[in-house]
């Protein structure tokens, strides 16, 4: 195998992969073995039809296709390694042009987005700027809230109708003139009147009804919506009320301290939350350091990210997002509707994060090989060991479940101290 880089624009490379030979015939006899059973030629049972004959009928060059394809699966990591290529964005088959193809050659070349280069700036010795930790009254008392929201209990409600802040337990499905469409219908959903979660509009036709009511809501879809046979369209949507609950918030007292907590009074339980919110508060400021160290670090440093790159971290971040909304019951689609985001508006939401965090990423790496930050082996045991005892696992567990992911831990640590580094160089003034 040859192989020949040229460097194009923005961050692209261009990798020539030539394969001569027994490499390229046995591609080709794969390819017959993957495909003879679609072949049906007269006198042969199916599968059976020898590859002379299949070629004889339909030219050498029938199983060429496919023979490019398990070339370049079985090369390209090779040849990309073989010559340093820092790989940025995932090859697509649009990015393979085949050149040059025989049966005894084939050449193709390879467009590859490679991590741009990252010219750094000062990022040792910063000075940031953050809060004191420190403890109001007003932290105490907001603490307090949100334990009584945590304790307060749902009551099922009879007598009156809905109103703002009540969860409605209800069926929909939606019709655009007088056609149910798709994605429009729900059973036994829940929804707080009053939380936005749906269409606007469609929660205040909610107030003011019965259980087993059944209730028709009249909206328009926004004009942006993300479905295009739906924008500024009208709906109705059939709706039945099946239950309406409120919330009883307990009353803070020293009986409600005793119940939530091992102290007997009130005045205990509020010097105890002084103390954990205190804790916390210095938690905060620490990762606050961080942040603001490599935000002044990544601002510092100069380089030109390729769309490429930010594009499919946005489609990386969108699957994450994806599978926390599965596990609440929604897909992505039913999300956009809901949010009356069309697709572009919500993969807009997502980009910003994302260049931001490619860039902070790139300029870690940067300053990884600057520093010549490494991790020993040794280092990357007692990580594992860390973490099979927060899951508790064995440290064999924790290797079987990481498998090929572990040198992304030992790259992990490695911006870990790179990290360290800066948060201990610089200096640090409270507000």
């Amino acid at each position: 195998m040859n192989t020949e880089v040229k460097s194009l624009e923005n961050s692209q490379v261009s990798l020539t992969v030539t394969v001569e030979g027994k490499v390229v015939q046995d591609a080709i006899t794969q390819a017959y073995n993957e495909m003879k059973n679609e072949f049906n030629i007269q006198g042969f049972r199916k599968g059976k039809v020898p590859r002379p004959v299949i070629e004889k009928m339909y030219g050498k060059e029938v199983f060429f296709d496919s023979a490019v394809g398990i070339l370049v699966n079985n090369t390209i990591e090779d040849a990309m390694d073989k010559e340093n290529i820092d790989v940025a964005v995932t090859l697509r088959s649009e990015d393979i042009e085949v050149t040059e193809m025989t049966s005894e050659k084939i050449v193709y070349t390879a467009t590859i987005t490679v991590n741009p280069e990252v010219k750094l700036g000062e990022y040792k010795n910063l000075e940031v700027t953050v809060p004191a930790a420190e403890v109001t009254e007003e932290d105490i008392n907001q603490a307090i809230a949100q334990e009584v929201e945590k304790n307060a209990r749902e009551i099922s409600v009879e007598g009156r109708t809905t109103q703002p802040q009540d969860k409605v337990t209800i069926d929909f499905e939606g019709f655009i003139d007088g056609v149910a469409f798709e994605g429009g219908a729900g059973t036994n959903h829940d929804l707080v009147l009053g939380s936005k979660s749906f269409i606007p509009g469609f929660e205040d036709q909610l107030i003011g009804k019965n259980i087993g009511d059944d209730v028709d809501v009249n909206v328009t879809f926004p004009e942006d919506y993300h479905a295009d046979d739906l924008k500024g369209k009208p709906a109705l949507f059939k709706v039945k009320i099946h239950a309406i609950k409120s919330r009883e918030l307990p009353e803070v007292n020293d009986d409600f301290a005793a119940d939530i907590s091992e102290f007997d009074t009130l005045a205990e339980y509020k010097e105890d939350l002084k103390a954990t919110l205190l804790k916390r508060k210095e938690s905060e400021r620490t990762r606050e350091i961080e942040s603001r160290v490599v935000e002044k670090a990544s601002a510092n440093a100069t380089v030109e990210i390729p769309t490429a790159i930010i594009e499919e971290e946005v489609d990386r971040n969108i699957h994450q997002f994806g599978q926390r909304m599965q596990g609440q019951g929604l897909n992505l689609e039913q999300y956009m509707q809901f949010t009356g985001l069309d697709k572009e508006a919500f993969r807009d939401n997502f980009r910003k994060d994302a260049k931001e965090g490619v860039r902070t990423r790139l300029v870690f790496q940067a300053i990884v090989k600057a520093e010549g930050f490494e991790v020993s082996d040794e280092e990357l045991d007692d990580e594992i060991k860390i973490i099979a005892e927060q899951y508790k696992m064995t440290v064999d567990q924790v290797k079987m479940s990481m498998g090929a992911n572990m040198e992304e831990l030992r790259t992990d640590l490695k911006v870990q101290k790179a990290l360290d580094m800066l948060v201990e160089t610089s200096t640090v003034v409270t507000e």
